[in-house]
């Protein structure tokens, strides 16, 4: 059985367009990644989920049934902000215990699951400290327990890192991993960093203008992008005009840096992916590049190679060994264009 199903969800604010038919699926245990830029209907997919907002069309279930006339309060679901939404004029332990109370738990009862939780999110012995003087990252934690402590059917986080810094960011991101895995919660988490998404989801759902633009687990989505969009919201910025055409019995599309033989698709405009991380500099590959190296940056695992092809400036990602030559210097790079080459028809 699903747990939680959108069927085509519209909502819109006056003149504008915030979601438009979207449907997708959470099943039990599941943790999914909406994706998107700023203003894509990330949040409002939230806000209807939760029952804050109501769609103009479209039915939200769970477990098939109807959630139309469930009130927020009512339908077990748990909802953590980007700011953490903190009081603070209570303790760590009366902040992770306040839904607790709500749900008119018992105090013996309420005390043992903030424990609990407290010692899930590695917060044991922090129960009388004052929030106002936790740390960022310690404060993410105290939200994430008291959204955990309810035991809710379904945890919506909305860009709940996306205040603290980068290096802190990468570390919570995989203990949230963990602890969401370990107490096999429904998840549904809201973020436009692709890097959160794909080390914390396993299944993605990438929104352009309110609309699904692709679904998938992380592999399929990087490594085929279902449009222009996705790639470019992936990093994957080497794309070109291009031109398909049938030859020899075969498919090719002819650019501005070369022609490369491609799967069978019919003739017209296209755009052409040449992907950054399928290049090598020495090698046996049956296509190659010819340019000058423009710049090399050091990115730990890799060195980000920006190469001029033909007027074009491509950015290539290769083993941080790879002997390169001076800045300015020509340079030829190797790939196999049926894997390192994929094609959008226009």
């Amino acid at each position: 059985m699903h747990g939680l199903r959108l069927i085509g969800i519209h909502k819109s604010y006056a003149q504008t367009q915030a979601v438009a038919g979207v449907s997708f699926e959470v099943h039990p245990s599941e943790i999914v990644a909406l994706l998107g830029p700023s203003g894509c209907g990330k949040s409002t997919i939230l806000s209807i989920i939760a029952g804050l907002e109501r769609p103009d069309r479209g039915f939200v279930q769970w477990k098939e049934n109807d959630l139309a006339e469930i009130p927020p309060h009512r339908r077990g679901f748990g909802l953590m902000f980007q700011d953490f939404a903190l009081f603070p004029h209570m303790n760590v332990s009366a902040n992770i215990a306040f839904g607790l109370r709500m749900l008119d738990m018992e105090p013996r009862q309420t005390e043992q699951r903030v424990s609990e939780v407290m010692e899930l999110v590695g917060l044991s012995g922090f129960g009388k400290r004052d929030v106002n003087t936790l740390s960022g990252g310690e404060q993410q934690r105290v939200a994430l327990a008291r959204s955990l402590a309810p035991s809710p059917r379904l945890l919506m986080l909305d860009e709940p890192l996306g205040s603290l810094d980068r290096n802190l960011r990468e570390r919570l991101v995989m203990e949230l991993s963990q602890i969401l895995r370990k107490t096999n919660q429904t998840a549904i988490y809201v973020t436009h960093d692709q890097e959160e998404a794909f080390a914390l989801a396993s299944r993605i759902i990438v929104l352009n203008a309110g609309r699904v633009e692709q679904a998938g687990s992380p592999l399929e989505i990087y490594r085929s992008p279902a449009s222009v969009f996705v790639a470019r919201f992936l990093g994957l910025g080497n794309l070109l005009p291009g031109d398909i055409y049938q030859a020899d019995g075969g498919t090719f599309v002819s650019t501005s840096i070369g022609e490369f033989p491609i799967q069978s698709q019919p003739a017209g405009k296209a755009t052409v992916l040449l992907r950054p991380d399928a290049v090598d500099l020495q090698g046996r590959s049956p296509a190659a590049l010819d340019g000058v190296l423009v710049n090399c940056s050091f990115r730990g695992n890799t060195c980000r190679a920006v190469v001029d092809a033909n007027g074009v400036e491509l950015v290539f990602d290769l083993p941080y060994s790879t002997q390169l030559p001076v800045e300015g210097a020509p340079i030829q790079l190797r790939f196999d264009p049926l894997h390192a080459i994929q094609v959008f028809p226009a």
